[in-house]
């Protein structure tokens, strides 16, 4: 994959492709700026190297609709100060007005394009939308892994205008740890796997058999796996649909001598709710009416256990439901096991790198992908249609 160091970028139209949809309060003022943190070192790699630099984005889900509450205005006033340089807005991402301010760059410029989302044209890949945000460069940068896995017209479409293109720092450093994670690890390769939905992580449960050695599965998925086994999980949230899926998958792993790990016990509730009445049971033992919210002490002894000799450990989903302080026990100490191992450790998805935060550990995590779906993707063996668009050397 070309990456932006081994194009010549000097004096030339440079769009890149961001991901800048960063969350903003009842004012308007950006809560987290991390999105925004992470593409700079290529934004000061292209800014330094005299490039005309063209940014552009979407921004939450305005429905092809000029919504204000949408405005990428936020951002480029604080990358304005980031950078220590004006970023002037565009009133549009597309059109004569905006095609005008482009003209008017000089080396070393730089200018957000307005919300991408304003238009429908983009997330259906038009194809005259495409060519119009193509004839605003030269060259074509993306940098937005979390957005590649979308074959929208910023992503994909634009690639077939554009003279030059080739990736990003921050898209290359996904890519380079996603494969150090999940073709050359070092092993033993653990995955832990968690959230909702059996259904939506399907697909990498069954991709990562022929590469784990290892697998721990958690929240509310496990519950199928559990009642795939017999085992009565109460009212706790189940895929019914897909329990002889869970137990044909089990059967593969124990042929494929992949050790899977399911919860043993686990912390259960009478309503889903922060001052529900809760207790800790074996798996076995789940009331009727209640539900399993958590993974339990004796499961997290037993998944740290299995954590002690990884080589490598890639983290999708929470072990329960962490954003109560009552059933966050199970995630916030695995994070705390995953930060203290000297295994490379990758996470992905908005609820794991949001609970590695909660836990305090951030900075003991080798590596927190930026995106949720495109880091699924992967998971699940596919290729990301942004980074295919690029081309191969």
């Amino acid at each position: 994959m070309k990456t932006i160091r081994e194009l010549e970028i000097a004096g030339k139209r440079v769009l890149i492709r961001v991901d800048f949809n960063v969350p903003l309060d009842e004012n308007g003022n950006i809560t987290d700026d991390i999105r925004i943190r992470m593409a700079l070192p290529t934004l000061r790699y292209a800014l330094e190297n005299k490039a005309r630099v063209i940014l552009c984005s979407h921004m939450g889900r305005p429905k092809g609709k000029r919504v204000p509450e949408y405005s990428l205005a936020p951002v480029a006033k604080a990358l304005s100060t980031i950078l220590n340089q004006d970023v002037r807005l565009a009133p549009d991402c597309i059109g004569a007005e905006t095609e005008g301010l482009v003209g008017q760059m000089g080396d070393g410029d730089i200018i957000l394009l307005e919300n991408l989302r304003y238009h429908e044209e983009e997330q259906a890949n038009d194809p005259e939308f495409s060519r119009q945000l193509a004839s605003l460069a030269d060259v074509y940068i993306n940098d937005a892994f979390a957005v590649s896995h979308r074959a929208h017209a910023s992503v994909v479409g634009v690639t077939e205008s554009v003279p030059e293109k080739a990736a990003g720092f921050l898209l290359e450093k996904e890519m380079d740890y996603f494969h150090r994670s999940m073709d050359e690890p070092v092993r033993p390769l653990v995955a832990i796997v968690g959230g909702a939905k059996v259904s939506s992580k399907l697909g990498a449960l069954e991709n990562m058999l022929g590469k784990v050695d290892l697998m721990l599965i958690g929240g509310a998925m496990a519950n199928t796996f559990l009642k795939s086994q017999g085992l009565d999980v109460g009212a706790s949230k189940v895929e019914n649909d897909l329990l002889d899926t869970a137990g044909r998958f089990l059967a593969a792993a124990l042929t494929k001598g992949v050790k899977v790990y399911l919860p043993v016990d686990v912390i259960v509730a009478d309503t889903f709710s922060p001052d529900a009445v809760t207790r800790t049971v074996p798996v076995n033992e789940i009331p009727e009416s209640w539900m399993a919210l958590d993974i339990g002490p004796e499961s997290l002894k037993i998944f740290t256990q299995a954590l002690a000799d990884a080589g490598t450990v890639i983290w999708n989903g929470p072990m329960g439901a962490f954003e109560m302080d009552a059933f966050a026990s199970g995630t916030m100490e695995l994070a705390r096991a995953i930060a203290s191992s000297e295994a490379l450790s990758i996470t992905g998805g908005g609820d794991s790198n949001a609970a590695v935060k909660k836990s305090g550990q951030a900075d003991k995590i080798s590596y927190m992908s930026t995106g949720g779906g495109a880091f699924l993707m992967l998971m699940e063996g596919k290729t990301l249609p942004g980074v295919d668009a690029l081309g191969v050397d």
